[in-house]
């Protein structure tokens, strides 16, 4: 446990949402969305310098793709993740010298500067305080050592708005029981608000770079996660009556068709911002 008591952190309103939101969802997630996380996770490691015998931390570590890919790399892995059903995954799927288990940002039970490189890919989209949890990565990390983040890039790229543009289409808005991160909490999301960020936590020579790429799926398979309640998108989908739902799907699959290739794939291109600095 860490040396000396944290001080006290209550949960945003956000925060108890992002709990609720996932439970037990890491079934939902691992079939879709998490494949399109998955693309980050080389870049997101050569940014923290990850090599063999780093002891590196993967926060939020979802179905623990960054995780496996690290001990790929020789490193001796610590994996956690706010949901349950999330590190029941990770056990199963992560080889080798690695740990998982249930964590909560901004407060980590680890001792002060314990790990080599801190990893979170997208854990930024789901803290309701992100300077306090920035600031709790920093605290785990060793002088010197390496952390590396993602985000989703904002305005959101083609692919990733395909969603969103069938829910605005059908005429829904968002509803008032899906908060937002505080005001006075949240930070800019852009290359230069989030290399800010971190700079604000006490880490040094941030630099922030795009990544794009483009997630190969089916319609069905994109559907199915947001069906399920995978996400910001899906719950709002679920806080729909029926023919609405309806009514976004048949949106859905007409903007589809703007990114159907002849295989009958989706090719949806997509946008993050990839943060990394050192202690």
């Amino acid at each position: 446990m860490r040396s000396l008591p944290p001080p006290a952190v209550h949960p945003t309103q956000f925060d108890a949402y992002e709990r609720q939101a996932w439970a037990g969802r890491a079934e939902a997630f691992a079939g879709g969305f998490a494949l399109l996380c998955a693309h980050t996770v080389p870049a997101l490691l050569d940014a923290a310098r990850v090599t063999a015998g780093d002891r590196v931390l993967d926060v939020g570590t979802g179905t623990g793709s960054v995780a496996v890919a690290a001990v790929e790399r020789g490193a001796v892995v610590t994996a956690v993740d706010a949901e349950p059903s999330m590190i029941e995954l990770v056990r199963a799927a992560v080889p080798g010298p690695a740990a998982a288990e249930v964590a909560v940002l901004p407060e980590l039970p680890f001792e002060d500067e314990t790990f080599d490189a801190v990893t979170g890919n997208f854990v930024l989209n789901h803290v309701g305080q992100p300077l306090a949890a920035v600031a709790e990565l920093r605290r785990v990390l060793r002088p010197g050592g390496r952390l590396a983040l993602t985000i989703w890039a904002v305005p959101a790229a083609p692919g990733q708005a395909l969603l969103g543009r069938a829910v605005e289409a059908a005429g829904v808005t968002r509803p008032a029981h899906l908060p937002l991160v505080p005001s006075e909490c949240d930070f800019s999301r852009t290359p230069e608000g989030l290399a800010a960020l971190l700079t604000a936590a006490g880490l040094r020579e941030a630099a922030t770079d795009t990544l794009h790429w483009v997630h190969r799926t089916t319609p069905q398979a994109w559907w199915n996660g947001a069906a399920a309640g995978v996400g910001f998108i899906g719950q709002l989908l679920l806080a729909q009556n029926e023919q609405t739902r309806v009514e976004i799907r048949r949106h859905f699959d007409r903007f589809s068709q703007e990114f159907t290739d002849p295989d009958g794939l989706l090719s949806l291109p997509h946008a993050a911002l990839l943060v990394h600095a050192h202690r």
